[in-house]
């Protein structure tokens, strides 16, 4: 069940990740095609599916934020809001493309961070 909930959750992280870069890559075209009701509306599924399977995982593994033994949990769901805050500015609050880039990066180089910390369990910052 572990490794089944696990792939899902690596898979929705990649697709979050793709999902991301593509409408980035349109909005910096200016391209209608960004208007699409798939890319709207499928981003949002996905990232529900993900928050899903990280809940599954925690239920799976028994490891739980905000705890001594969850540290690096809790330091992983920081980075994740760091990604989606990040993302969200590069979509969608940018003033100017140089902002949104910085942002869009940024976002990327927290969800590596997040991946590193789920790879090692151990904190970076705390």
């Amino acid at each position: 069940m572990y490794e089944g909930i696990k792939h899902f959750h690596m898979l929705t992280i990649a697709l979050s990740a793709t999902l991301l870069s593509v409408r980035f890559g349109l909005m910096i075209a200016d391209s209608k095609l960004l208007k699409n009701p798939i890319l709207k509306v499928f981003p949002h599924i996905n990232d529900t599916l993900l928050l899903l399977s990280g809940f599954g995982l925690m239920y799976v593994t028994g490891f739980m934020p905000f705890t001594p033994e969850g540290a690096w949990l809790t330091e992983k769901i920081t980075c994740l809001l760091a990604y989606i805050a990040l993302g969200f500015f590069a979509l969608k609050l940018g003033r100017n493309k140089l902002l949104r880039t910085f942002s869009f990066f940024g976002a990327l180089g927290w969800l590596v961070m997040a991946a590193k910390v789920a790879i090692t369990k151990t904190p970076i910052f705390m």
